[in-house]
């Protein structure tokens, strides 16, 4: 993929399956030849942490170092995120402002990580999330996330993560009216996706130049969810265009 032009910033969101990939082989590296390839300054992760306590790193820190990047501090004690949630970056123009937890309501423990940054398109606040399997809890962890947002201090800010939302109709969009979801697209099972399940939504301070799935190989085999991607850039009304 091309890098993003002047004026725009990559983001993406990928859920890496703590980077057991589709031929069930744990390989890290084949992940951050995944996360190369996108072209991304900021990339949130899922699934970036193994499942038992302590909960060590799937994709550990010193891989991520050696090729380039930087890994926000959320998990401590090997972990690389919060319940999973991870947020790394690179390239000049960011510099990391502030993070922080926010636990989300549900039938299984879910949390929300948040991330502050100073970038070439001015303050941006990164939601990374990994909701529920059932919809009532991914309704009511959407709302919670809502109403801690709105108590934030105004702020350009993205969602990203996998929201385990099977339809495609309004549904997201309607619990979280100041939100924007982009349109979904089909990003698992990454061998022949059919659901919309990792999606991107953009505060009115945001626009997408341009959306998409990353499909290029090896994301097709390492991990069963492919990556989605946003170029972002002020909106209209925020750039005096």
């Amino acid at each position: 993929m091309t890098e993003p032009t002047r004026g725009r910033l990559r983001l993406a969101s990928y859920n890496i399956q703590k980077c057991v990939g589709l031929d069930l082989r744990r390989q890290p590296r084949r992940v951050v030849q995944v996360l190369d390839h996108l072209g991304a300054q900021i990339v949130v992760l899922q699934e970036a942490d193994k499942r038992l306590a302590p909960r060590p790193a799937a994709l550990p820190h010193f891989v991520l170092e050696e090729a380039g990047w930087n890994v926000v501090d959320l998990g401590g004690a090997g972990s690389l995120g919060w319940h999973g949630n991870a947020v790394i970056w690179r390239g000049d123009g960011i510099m990391l402002r502030a993070s922080a937890h926010h636990d989300l309501p549900g039938f299984e423990p879910r949390g929300a990580v948040r991330v502050e940054f100073d970038t070439d398109l001015g303050p941006l606040r990164v939601m990374g999330v990994h909701l529920g399997l059932l919809a009532r809890s991914r309704h009511q962890q959407v709302l919670h996330l809502r109403e801690d947002c709105r108590a934030l201090p105004s702020m350009a800010t993205v969602w990203a993560g996998d929201f385990n939302e099977w339809s495609r109709g309004p549904h997201l969009q309607a619990l979280a009216p100041g939100m924007r979801f982009l349109p979904p697209r089909a990003s698992f099972p990454a061998a022949q996706p059919i659901g919309a399940l990792d999606r991107i939504a953009l505060g009115p301070e945001l626009a997408a130049a341009a959306h998409g799935v990353h499909e290029a190989r090896p994301a097709h085999i390492a991990s069963d969810h492919l990556p989605v991607w946003v170029d972002l850039e002020r909106a209209l009304s925020q750039n005096g265009s």
